[in-house]
């Protein structure tokens, strides 16, 4: 990945929506060469997909939680298969410790908290902490050569 790949790549993350026209503007390249590049970074697994980031807090989703999950009672791919299928669940790690799973969710207020810890209990113990303010909640991925 050169120089021009990183800066394109910072610019599909800050505007996702960028037409290859305006691409080939600021990066001074051609539509077909900046059309090649894309493909490359898709095929080689770098760029995954394209999607929007939607606001939790605009469709309802007004409480932001970090659960943690630990001394599971079933399997871990068990628990993972239905942490799959719950809406509100925005992220799931399984990590090393005393801890298996890190969850981030998005509910609609304490009620929203309430269900989601009662269908979360079966499987272990269950402790939430509330997002009183996010810092930072999206960064974009830069690539280690650059910070060399």
């Amino acid at each position: 990945m050169d120089n021009i790949d990183q800066q394109l790549i910072e610019l599909l993350q800050n505007d996702g929506r960028m037409t290859v026209s305006d691409l080939s503007k600021q990066l001074s390249l051609s539509r077909p060469s900046i059309s090649e590049r894309l493909f490359r970074l898709q095929d080689k697994g770098i760029i995954e997909r394209f999607s929007a980031i939607v606001s939790p807090k605009a469709v309802g989703r007004d409480t932001l939680l970090f659960i943690q999950i630990s001394e599971l009672k079933t399997s871990p791919q068990e628990f993972e298969e239905f942490i799959k299928n719950d809406v509100d669940i925005l992220e799931c790690h399984r990590v090393t410790g005393p801890v298996s799973h890190f969850l981030k969710a998005a509910v609609g207020g304490m009620e929203g908290l309430q269900m989601l810890v009662d269908r979360l209990i079966p499987f272990g113990n269950i402790n939430t902490s509330i997002a009183l303010k996010s810092a930072v909640e999206h960064r974009n991925i830069i690539p280690i050569n650059k910070l060399t």
